[in-house]
């Protein structure tokens, strides 16, 4: 009887400490975290209200390449990316890139919260796939936590979605901060 009220002490207590040490969380608005390293997760420091879409976007603050940015998260709190072969109309990015980089999908229009850019849903051969001022979005197989932002810069083609992500025309995409 002894052990098995230790047991429990001890998960009871493995699992406070667990959840109180990773603090960063998704809010339709804009969380104020930081992080130096771009593997590293944002940490929120405002308490988030869950999510009421599945295709909300969230916003949280990280120092990407030395800069602070406001990224777009999923509402899993997944950063989103953006791949710069896609075009308006089309996604570059399908089969076997799609399994390393998901497309974020969706069946119905997004939630723009606080955004202030443009959500679509654009009809390519990934299915409904949300976009963010004509870009595309997706998340990286490589983050595998919340906030996390490993796919930054990847074959200098896959960068995070930021707010401030420029509208894209044509096929050019470009660093959108």
């Amino acid at each position: 009887m002894k052990r098995l009220h230790l047991f429990f002490f001890s998960l009871i207590l493995t699992l406070l400490l667990t959840a109180c040490g990773s603090s960063y969380s998704t809010t339709s608005g804009s969380n104020s975290g930081t992080s130096s390293n771009p593997t590293a997760a944002p940490t929120a420091t405002a308490a988030s209200t869950p999510a009421t879409s599945t295709t909300a976007i969230h916003t949280a603050s990280a120092t990407v390449n030395g800069k602070t940015v406001t990224l777009l998260a999923n509402a899993q709190g997944m950063t989103l990316y953006y791949f710069l072969p896609d075009t308006a109309t089309t996604s570059a990015c399908t089969g076997g890139c799609a399994s390393t980089w998901p497309p974020y999908i969706s069946s119905a229009a997004p939630d723009k919260g606080t955004l202030t850019g443009t959500l679509a849903l654009q009809t390519n051969a990934n299915g409904s796939q949300v976009t963010y001022n004509g870009h595309p979005l997706y998340t990286y197989s490589g983050d595998t936590n919340a906030g996390q932002i490993n796919g930054e810069g990847i074959g200098n083609k896959w960068f995070v979605a930021t707010n401030d992500l420029t509208t894209l025309k044509g096929s050019s995409g470009g660093n959108g901060y």
